[in-house]
């Protein structure tokens, strides 16, 4: 890849956000306002590797925009349907000038930006399609980044997207912020869809690759942008601090061959200081705008524990226990339930965390979680009951679609196996 295509690759994930959110204002639909983006696109590839990046690529690539935008308002009676919105949307406003238009793409950038998300991640939509829509549209991702990114076929996220732009169009879901009851619901699907992106670059469900960073990158920066535009919502600032916290230890939580390390066997000291600041900085920020902490506000400040604490031997479990309790009854989960049962044997002993493990093994939604095995594996490890911890790493290997989580389960087995030997 020549300079000036890495140059216009850097361009538009930085600035389609703005571009697409702009245009979709004014045209009243995302799909219509990415086309007018990606023409903007063809056009810089085309003339920069002769010109050279203007001085304000931003401004060129929404000023390319805007008149492709106006050629089709003046062409709108001889386009398709789809594109006629842009010209009845235009008439209404008796002939809008290209001064005037250039006014209504200019104006709330960051109130646009916000419409954007809600609208990428509207309940109309799937979660799978939410996701695609959102990496699209304000991640700047490609399809095919997406696509490796999630382990699944290229034309699989290309049929989300296009389906999910049809379906926003078709319902005809306005380009705004919900207000009261309905913009707290749309916020819970916002602040989903940036969680469920972070999570799965920071423990890849299925492929080679243990962590993706750039997945949490972006999941960081969409969070980062919410919190400038929702400054008073406290579970925006309590996802940001869960996330920044968690990326602070990225670096640490891979060997030199890219196989995993376990938090508890992590070198602390290449855990990101910057980082752990800002997630601790966001957490307080959360914990001042008052009222019940939320689910982020209470994962962000049980991840604060481990940021805190100089050594594993200095985490504050009981603390994270009583988190935990808070985040059971908030969102009652057998997951929080598996998580708390692993604080609580670190807490008061193994033997107590595994009766609570016990007791979620006929949990329907953990029958297939390869987790629940880890765990009650680790758990009868400490016990050392190694012939009874074996199999649980070996169902858990089974269960997991990461190929490096299930050599390091493997790997366990292989340790429970020696230990039976070493007991005989």
């Amino acid at each position: 890849m020549s300079d000036v295509n890495r140059a216009i690759d850097a361009v538009w994930r930085i600035e389609s956000p703005r571009l697409i959110a702009g245009l979709a204002r004014i045209t009243g639909d995302v799909g219509l306002a990415e086309d007018l983006a990606q023409d903007a696109l063809v056009a810089a590839l085309e003339r920069w590797p002769q010109t050279g990046v203007p001085d304000n690529p931003g401004a060129w690539l929404m000023a390319t925009a805007k008149h492709r935008a106006i050629d089709m308002h003046r062409r709108s009676k001889r386009i398709e349907r789809k594109h006629e919105q842009i010209g009845h949307e235009l008439d209404a406003q008796q002939e809008m000038s290209v001064s005037d238009l250039d006014a209504a793409l200019d104006d709330d950038i960051g109130d646009d930006l916000l419409r954007l998300m809600f609208t990428a991640c509207h309940p109309v939509l799937s979660q799978e399609a939410r996701v695609a829509l959102t990496l699209r549209l304000l991640g700047g991702l490609t399809t095919d980044e997406i696509a490796r990114a999630f382990v699944v076929p290229e034309a699989t996220v290309a049929q989300r997207i296009v389906r999910a732009k049809r379906t926003l169009s078709e319902a005809r879901v306005p380009f705004e912020v919900p207000r009261g009851s309905d913009r707290d619901a749309r916020l819970s699907s916002v602040l989903g869809v940036i969680y469920l992106v972070f999570n799965e670059g920071y423990s890849a469900t299925a492929g080679e690759d243990w962590v993706r960073p750039a997945l949490c990158e972006d999941a960081l920066r969409l969070g980062r942008i919410l919190a400038e535009l929702s400054p008073n919502e406290p579970e925006v600032h309590g996802l940001v601090g869960l996330m920044e916290i968690q990326a602070s230890r990225l670096r640490a939580r891979t060997g030199p061959k890219g196989e995993p390390i376990l938090l508890l066997d992590q070198d602390r000291g290449k855990w990101d200081q910057l980082l752990i600041r800002r997630g601790l900085a966001a957490l307080a920020r959360a914990e001042q705008l008052g009222g019940a902490r939320g689910p982020y506000a209470l994962q962000a400040a049980i991840v604060a524990c481990h940021a805190r604490a100089r050594t594993a031997d200095e985490t504050d479990w009981e603390r994270i226990v009583a988190l935990y309790d808070a985040l059971a009854e908030l969102t009652p989960s057998p997951i929080v339930e598996l998580n708390r049962a692993v604080a609580v044997s670190m807490a008061y002993g193994p033997a107590l965390g595994l009766e609570l493990v016990d007791a979620l093994r006929s949990e329907p939604a953990l029958r297939s979680y390869h987790l629940l095995p880890s765990v009650r594996g680790d758990l009868l490890m400490k016990l050392g009951r190694h012939g009874e911890a074996k199999p649980e790493f070996d169902h858990a290997a089974s269960l997991t679609r990461n190929s490096r989580e299930r050599e390091l389960l493997l790997e366990r087995s292989r340790k429970a196996a020696a230990g039976i030997s070493g007991a005989q």
